[in-house]
């Protein structure tokens, strides 16, 4: 076993980069190239090696907007239920289709696909391009599918932090409280990407912060795979990931 990979019990996978908000808050920035999407049968046969060497824990699908894709999504998600990994999340921002048949048919796929929680980001970042009343519709197909729903926003320099876009955030919040789904503790935005040229007022001029979703590339944790099949310094889509794995080596 690699020891840089010895404690791995989590696999990310970036659906795809495509992303149907242009968030001032984002860390990837404008989104404005396209963006190819994690090959679907690869994804699946990623998971089944990698749990047949790991105790996986957890997994999650994201993006860009993941539910752009959800054949894939939901096919990631099944094969993780099958492979008996209990912690099974995806973050989307709820807006993928206009057309209310498709979002219905896809809150069904992924209560199908025994998904265990669908963190949802509303907030005062997304809510600047993503209108609401299709997340609020998604939102409340997905609970009459028994689907649990998460609000997860993300917070602008803490949750307590007295400015004007945690105001409207707390204000879009309370629509959903009230009507029954759990709101989540988020995240705090990281000044990297839009966060810092759109948002470099709020952060201290010079300081440097450490990014909260890096690892130590000498103890990983979780295997992200990218959408365009790129982990652990190669690619999936040239060798399978165990092999992956095996050759690793931080640089």
């Amino acid at each position: 076993m690699n020891e840089y990979l010895k404690y791995l019990d989590r696999i990310e996978f970036v659906v795809t980069m495509c992303c149907t908000g242009k968030c001032k808050h984002c860390s990837e920035g404008e989104h404005t190239a396209g963006s190819p999407h994690i090959d679907t049968d690869i994804a699946v046969k990623s998971i089944k090696d990698v749990c047949s060497r790991y105790d996986i824990r957890s997994l999650m699908t994201f993006g860009g907007e993941p539910l752009l894709y959800p054949e894939t999504v939901t096919a990631i998600h099944r094969t993780a239920y099958e492979m008996g990994i209990p912690q099974r999340d995806i973050i989307t921002n709820g807006y993928f289709s206009k057309d209310k048949n498709r979002v219905k048919q896809v809150a069904s796929m992924l209560r199908e696909s025994h998904i265990q929680r669908v963190m949802l980001s509303v907030d005062a970042f997304h809510q600047e391009t993503i209108p609401l009343e299709p997340v609020e519709f998604f939102a409340d197909i997905l609970k009459e599918n028994g689907v649990y729903v998460e609000i997860s926003p993300a917070w602008l320099v803490g949750r307590s932090a007295d400015n004007p876009y945690n105001a409207i955030t707390s204000e879009l919040l309370g629509k959903f409280a009230a009507k029954g789904f759990e709101i989540g503790s988020g995240n705090v935005i990281f000044p990297q990407g839009n966060a810092l040229k759109y948002l470099g007022e709020y952060f201290n001029e010079g300081e440097v912060v450490s990014n909260p979703y890096e690892e130590s590339p000498y103890d990983i944790r979780s295997l992200c795979i990218s959408c365009d099949g790129s982990a652990l310094n190669g690619n999936l889509y040239e060798k399978d990931v165990l092999q992956l794995i095996e050759e690793y080596s931080p640089k």
